[in-house]
């Protein structure tokens, strides 16, 4: 029987062990973690990403946990303007999929639930790895235990810090010197008024705050970013409460009121990677945040993940029992055609983003016109990431961004 290897268990490492055992393979797990579990609170998944998931099922198998926002808005941070909106009923009929808002955990659980119902693939947590090393016809798994395990093929979905992703490309992640707090509420526990149909962000100098609900619509996620002036400094101890405070001081009321209720007890730096040149050597591939860890603005970390397992699996069954390293070789190296220039400009668009929300001063002024011209059925900017445009000839994705808004 057809046979791979998954290094890491989140959202892309049981998305990718669903469809391949679906398609027929026999598909191993290794999670370094004890159990199979999320780390934060909301998830978007746009019209790209839902498409596939309702091929798949799975869609269905969501919607008990799901809300469907009537429109995505964007605000001035600082004068509580509204700027621009999206109608995201007429978006999933340009599109062909909904624009969905979910807690990480229930999409992980979801998953979790539906791999334990398939007899093919084997789920094993509490097994990290120390190394691995392709030997030609089959990938030495070496895990910290000691024990050796071998495959046929290997794919490191191990996250940003991948311990499968050096073997192909040396870097390191990029920090981008902000970072987030977030929390949820209860929805009875939000200010009266609150929209509980909306995606909403608010764009500050050097900060911003997402709003959302989540858990159909039981919980209001909240997520706050900022730029650190102590890491800028070069402080050991950065991104601290005190400078949370600070950074939205200036905010609107809308703000300034969310600040309180987000979790203090932790943060997470904001970091991603730059473009890699591959993806894929022999018989080893890297998906999702191994491959193409990226910053949040365009709330497509997730999403990109699931395209790429979907890529995936409609490569990998193809391939016979036992096949040969070329076989291999190819099958991988179409994957990386297919996927690596897509998320490649996902990965540098949600850098240009993130400095737009952020900008100040006659920066700032000259993005929010911009928004306030944008007729509510232009689509020109999103149509290449939610659409079916695939790369160009030269290898490259349209700029996203409107010049005048990018960096």
């Amino acid at each position: 029987m057809k046979e791979a290897t998954l290094i890491g268990g989140g959202i892309g490492g049981l998305t990718t062990a669903l469809m391949l055992a679906r398609r027929g393979m026999r598909v191993r797990v290794l999670e370094r973690a004890a159990e199979f579990g999320e780390v934060g609170a909301g998830l978007q998944l746009a019209p790209n990403v839902t498409r596939v998931l309702a091929r798949w099922g799975l869609l269905d198998e969501l919607e008990p946990y799901v809300v469907h926002p009537r429109r995505l808005v964007a605000f001035d941070g600082v004068s509580g303007e509204e700027l621009t909106e999206l109608d995201l009923a007429d978006a999933e009929r340009r599109y062909g999929g909904p624009y969905i808002v979910l807690h990480r955990s229930d999409l992980l659980t979801t998953l979790l639930r539906a791999c334990e119902r398939e007899p093919d693939i084997e789920l094993l947590p509490g097994s990290p790895v120390a190394g691995v090393q392709d030997q030609g016809e089959r990938v030495l798994i070496r895990l910290a235990d000691g024990r050796e395990l071998t495959t046929p093929v290997l794919i490191g979905a191990d996250g940003l810090r991948s311990v499968v992703r050096p073997a192909l490309v040396t870097d390191e992640p990029v920090n981008s010197g902000y970072v987030a707090y977030r929390g949820t509420l209860a929805a009875e526990d939000m200010l009266p008024g609150t929209p509980m149909d909306e995606v909403r962000v608010f764009f500050a100098p050097g900060a911003h705050l997402v709003q959302y609900p989540v858990r159909a619509g039981e919980l209001y996620n909240q997520v706050a970013v900022f730029r650190s002036d102590s890491y800028a400094a070069g402080a050991e101890d950065w991104g601290t409460p005190e400078e949370l405070d600070a950074a939205y001081a200036g905010c609107c009321d809308q703000v300034t009121s969310a600040i309180p209720s987000l979790h203090r007890n932790r943060r997470w730096p904001m970091a991603d990677r730059d473009p890699a040149p591959r993806w894929t050597a022999g018989r080893v591939a890297l998906l999702g945040d191994a491959a193409h860890a990226m910053l949040q603005y365009l709330a497509q970390g997730a999403g990109q993940a699931i395209l790429d397992a979907d890529d995936l699996a409609g490569r990998l069954p193809g391939l016979p029992a036992t096949p040969g390293t070329e076989q291999v070789t190819r099958t991988l190296a179409d994957y990386e055609s297919a996927r690596l220039p897509v998320a490649s400009a996902v990965q540098t668009a949600a850098r240009a983003w993130g400095e737009m929300w952020h900008v100040d001063g006659p920066a700032a002024s000259l993005r929010n016109e911009a928004f306030r011209l944008r007729r509510p059925d232009d689509y020109r900017h999103i149509d290449w990431l939610y659409g079916p445009v695939q790369p160009t000839a030269a290898g490259r994705i349209p700029d996203p961004v409107p010049a005048s808004l990018g960096s």
